[in-house]
Order: C-alpha cells, then structure tokens, then sequence
C-alpha cells in the first residue's frame, strides 16, 4: 500500500512482511515539525541517537543519553499519524545484559509510544534480540557500521570487504534468526548488501549499502542540507537548506541593525482598532 493511500501506522509485523516488495523509505526525526513534514512520505520513522551530532552538538553517538532519547521521542511521537515509529536504545543501555536491554526497551517504548527499538549488533547481540523480542518488544537490528562501536571499528569505516563479508553476513543470519523483524546494514559494501538482502527473510535497510536493499533510510539533516559539519559519500543532498536559513538569518540581523525591522506592519497601534479593522 503507498504512502499516500495509507490511513493507518504499520507495525513491525507490517514492516516484515514488505520483504522484497515495494522499497520501504524511512528518515531520522528529532523533533515534532520534522516528523509532520515526513509522516505522510514515510513508512516508518527513526529516532536516532544521531541526535547527539545532529542536534546537540557531540562529536559521536557515545553521550547520547535515555533522557535525551525519550525527549526526542516523546517529540517525534506527536508528529506522526500514518508513519511507525522506531526509536534507538543508546549506548550503554542495552549491551550489560538482556536483563537490562528489556528494561530499557520497555522504558522507552512505554514513554514514547515508540512501535519498536533498534539496536547495534549482530552474533554478540543475538541473545538480547531473543529475549526482548520473547517479551513482546519488536527488535530492529543494525549492522556493518555500528557508530557506537567507533572505538573498537577504528572509526567510521566501510565494514565487510574483503575477509570481513563473512562476519558481517553472519551478522545478518544471527538477527534475522533471532528474531529482528528488519536489519539496518550501514556503510557495507553493495555486492554483500545484495547478497544479505538475497539471503536472509526480513527486510533490509540501507544506509550506504545498496539500492537493491529492502528500503532506505538517511539522516533528514544531512539529506536537507541542514547539517554540514561533513558529508558521507553515502548522502545524496536533495536541498541545501542549511545555506538558504543562514541568508534569512543574515538578512534578519541587517535589517534589525538598520532599524529596518519591524517595520509598521509588525507593530501594533497605540489605540485599539475599529471593530472590524486589522490590530
């Protein structure tokens, strides 16, 4: 069903079932205006802990808190209707044990209204899939580059060329068989993306993998051009708004200088107007 004919969100078990069919398209959403604007378009909805970079300023995902995502969340949350929302377990919250990940998982879900988590990692966190997704949590998992493992990858590398495919494609075994209604494989490269989506029966996500995925997801700000501190190869930039508030901005400051602004058609009369009349 398209977008536009959609009246009702799906959920986990609706996004499984769009395995090889038509591509499901997805964007990270922080706040509520933004995922107004995206809700129509939208299959589902990520909260990312990109927020950390995007928003707040961090120079990775690693100090992104629950409090901060359960903000977001509740934010995002009110601006979607037709669109599922999927919200990411951040960093320290879920890798202790499964114990902890359901905590967790159910805080935010239950904060949030969120349809699903989604978690980084793949054999390791095989286990903690099973037992959140037994407990009644959808588990979206995510693999290739995890950017919360930067520090142990090396940085924000292309995962699975070479001698690497075979872990990343057990990778994509272990969750699909641990229960993950769908994988995100980020920054891996398109042949082994082809091969996983091929192989494995839940729908994949690309970001840098591959068109011939199961679906898309980007950044929103990277993709609008409102975020430029850097530019993955993988982000296509379908406006370059970031340019374009900077020239209002600069335009607003000019003409507040020159006492330009307000002119008289943004102040109020000293007297009430006629019944009738503009204020």
């Amino acid at each position: 069903m398209s977008a536009t004919a959609r009246k009702k969100a799906p959920n986990a078990e609706d996004i499984r079932a769009r395995k090889g069919g038509e591509p499901l398209v997805s964007l990270t959403a922080y706040t509520t205006p933004m995922a107004r604007l995206m809700d129509a378009h939208c299959d589902f909805v990520l909260v990312g802990d990109s927020v950390g970079m995007v928003l707040h300023g961090l120079e990775s995902t690693l100090g992104v808190t629950m409090e901060m995502m359960i903000l977001h969340g509740q934010a995002v949350s009110r601006g979607l209707k037709s669109a599922m929302m999927v919200i990411d377990m951040p960093f320290g919250s879920y890798e202790e044990s499964p114990a902890q990940a359901f905590r967790n998982a159910a805080r935010l879900m239950a904060y949030t209204n969120a349809g699903a988590v989604k978690l980084e990692g793949g054999v390791e966190m095989a286990e903690t899939i099973r037992f959140l997704v037994k407990r009644g949590i959808p588990v979206m998992a995510h693999i290739g580059l995890t950017p919360q493992s930067i520090n142990t990858l090396g940085g924000y590398k292309v995962q699975g060329r070479d001698e690497q495919a075979e872990a990343v494609m057990a990778d994509a075994r272990a969750v699909t068989e641990a229960g993950a209604f769908s994988v995100v494989l980020e920054k891996v490269p398109q042949g082994l993306a082809n091969q996983i989506t091929e192989e494995i029966a839940i729908p994949t996500i690309g970001i840098g993998a591959s068109a011939g995925c199961d679906g898309q997801i980007l950044v929103v700000d990277d993709m609008v051009g409102f975020f430029t501190a850097f530019k993955p190869k993988f982000v296509k930039r379908y406006a370059e708004l970031g340019p374009l508030a900077e020239a209002a901005i600069a335009e607003y400051a000019a003409e507040v200088r020159a006492r330009t602004f307000p002119a008289d058609e943004h102040v109020f009369a000293d007297q009430a107007p006629a019944k009738g009349q503009k204020t």
